[in-house]
């Protein structure tokens, strides 16, 4: 009895559920993990290969202070849930590429490099530590600094609108160390395509999403200028001539 008094709660509950209900579940949950699917391709590439030169670390670097800025964002202008849980996700996610790299960099050096560490202040080294716990430990630092200042100027509009600004700015400069890495390099060896590929489709789903659900302005601005460095990347690809039996 109590096991059809369940089902029947739950029949209750399925029926009640409308077909634009459920697209807009499937639709936050693609928003809240779909950006941790781009970097799976390029994660498995360089664990197998154990070698991290072909990914530009410093794209770590613009989705975790990006992330980091649209949480504090979200406390001085409440934006939808989903999009506060994807920037927690894919800080999460930066975190475990971030010390998947530095583990295989250290690894793969024929000669150990000298320590370098954030505690040393040498800014030639800014984001090029051998340590981990030094990434952890500027993160925390511009976390609490970027917290203290939001606490204080909660109230301040142009704070907290330059705030989202500048989150979502980061956001849309996410390819943009890959593309200067590339350019330098005159070279897409190591870089994951499918990672590019994804990010493509992931930033146009994110625009029209923010479009539709009016997002702020900030959001989908800037969400444009991400598909047009993408795109970018992808004629850097096709440039370098690393694209003879296609995309993949």
């Amino acid at each position: 009895m109590v096991f059809l008094s369940v089902f029947d709660v739950l029949l209750t509950m399925i029926a009640g559920v409308t077909l634009s209900d459920l697209v807009a579940a499937i639709a936050a949950g693609a928003m809240i993990f779909g950006g941790i699917v781009p970097f799976i391709p390029q994660y498995r590439e360089i664990k197998g290969s154990g070698n991290a030169e072909g990914f530009s670390l410093f794209v770590c670097l613009t989705l975790l202070i990006a992330n980091i800025l649209r949480i504090f964002f979200w406390f001085g202008k409440h934006f939808e849930l989903p999009l506060l849980l994807q920037s927690i996700v894919m800080t999460l996610t930066m975190l475990v590429m971030v010390e998947m790299c530095v583990t295989v960099k250290n690894k793969s050096d024929i000669i150990a490099q000298k320590s370098q560490k954030f505690l040393d202040f040498n800014w030639k080294y800014f984001w090029k530590w051998t340590h981990f716990s030094s990434y952890l430990q500027f993160l925390l630092l511009f976390s609490a600094v970027v917290g203290l200042m939001t606490y204080l100027m909660l109230n301040v509009t142009v704070y907290i609108e330059t705030l989202g600004f500048l989150a979502v700015f980061a956001e849309a400069l996410l390819g943009a160390p890959q593309f200067y890495r590339n350019f330098i390099k005159k070279s897409t060896a190591g870089m994951s395509k499918k990672m590019v590929f994804f990010w493509t489709c992931g930033d146009i789903f994110k625009t029209c999403y923010f479009l539709i659900r009016a997002a702020p302005a900030q959001f989908w601005i800037c969400g444009m200028l991400q598909v047009s460095i993408d795109i970018s990347i992808f004629i850097q690809v096709y440039y370098y001539g690393l694209m003879p039996h296609g995309i993949f």
